[in-house]
């Protein structure tokens, strides 16, 4: 696929150009920023509630409770210490060293869960968008259900992806946005591969996740 060859611009040619190796990062952002205003209609468009609610009736209603934002990120940072038995001085090393081994290993229990979901909670709380992304590709390859997972990060008051973008320090770009699009991505179809989902439901919720982040990504400027 060429960039430059595009002349109509539908929901599926959207899709094909975020999710394409070919095409370099750069590129891409610049897709987005001429295409803006298209993009925008053909976000609000594409899904109807009757589709909406086909992706989700299997999903089990679950109600999160938001964090509290009771610490400031340094009070997190002690507390997130104490729990990893390390100075916080050393909190920022260990993350980076745990998101350097997330990226380059095929196996991902490399530390215990609990310590994982700790790094996790902070990350999506102060972690930088290169942490973010790592880290929630480490929690979609380790889902059972990849749709209770994307619909719980993608929406707010959750701890997850929505919330870090709530945040006035955290802007999501396009650069971000494509990234964490193409996290999703590659997930989805793993786990269609693995047969946990069909064809038709990782199509809809490929797209249900590209529009989500569109949104998330709009509330955050």
């Amino acid at each position: 696929m060429e960039i430059s060859r595009i002349n109509n611009l539908d929901f599926e040619t959207l899709m094909n150009v975020l999710s394409s190796p070919k095409i370099t990062e750069s590129q891409k952002t610049q897709f987005l920023l001429k295409n803006q205003s298209q993009i925008t209609t053909i976000i609000e468009t594409k899904i109807t509630s009757s589709e909406f609610e086909n992706l989700m009736q299997k999903r089990v209603i679950q109600k999160f409770r938001p964090l509290k934002n009771s610490f400031t990120k340094q009070g997190d940072k002690v507390i997130l210490a104490k729990a990893l038995e390390i100075e916080p001085s050393n909190v920022s090393a260990y993350i980076k060293n745990t998101t350097s081994i997330m990226q380059n290993v095929d196996e991902l229990d490399f530390l215990p869960q609990d310590k994982m979901e700790m790094l996790k909670t902070y990350v999506y709380r102060h972690g930088s968008k290169d942490e973010l992304v790592a880290f929630l590709d480490y929690e979609l390859q380790k889902a059972k259900d990849i749709t209770k997972v994307l619909y719980k990060t993608l929406e707010y008051y959750s701890g997850g992806v929505a919330d870090y973008f709530i945040r006035p320090i955290h802007r999501m770009d396009n650069k971000t946005l494509i990234k964490i699009f193409q996290i999703i991505n590659k997930n989805i179809k793993q786990s269609k591969s693995t047969g946990q989902l069909s064809d038709v439901r990782a199509k809809k919720l490929a797209k249900w996740a590209l529009i989500r982040i569109y949104q998330i990504q709009n509330n955050s400027k």
